[in-house]
């Protein structure tokens, strides 16, 4: 895996530090199964708060490989389930997750009193990104 440069962490922080919809691959039984999820970017990985009883983190928890896709971005990834959103181990990351779903977070479509709604982090292993005619993999 090629390192990623200061002007790539840059450009995925400019597209993708913020809400950002992303396509989520996950294999089960060498089935691939794709859904579209919101998410926020921070130093090498995404970050999306899901259902820890959902078909996607049942797919991960047997498989932790993923694949993604964004806005002229794909790469493959290890995705990691850090537990309950509300844990204290996750203030830091559930905090910056609330700034940046703040215009739907709170529509009811969360419990985050129940300790099912988790952060699923997807750390980067290698991607290709495309700006302005560059092609920049890692």
């Amino acid at each position: 895996m090629k390192e990623r440069t200061q002007e790539v962490e840059q450009i995925m922080t400019e597209r993708f530090g913020k809400d950002t919809v992303i396509a989520l691959a996950t294999v089960e039984n060498g089935v691939p199964f794709v859904r579209n999820v919101n998410a926020y970017y921070e130093d090498g990985a995404f970050y999306i708060i899901t259902y820890a009883r959902s078909n996607k983190m049942k797919q991960i928890g047997g498989n932790h490989a993923v694949a993604i896709a964004g806005e002229w971005f794909t790469a493959h990834g290890r995705g990691v389930n850090l537990g309950w959103f509300g844990k204290k181990e996750n203030g830091r990351i559930a905090e910056k997750l609330k700034n940046a779903f703040s215009g739907w977070i709170d529509n009811g479509h969360n419990n985050f009193d129940d300790e099912n709604t988790i952060i699923l982090c997807v750390e980067l292993t290698d991607g290709l990104l495309l700006s302005h005619g560059t092609r920049y993999e890692f």
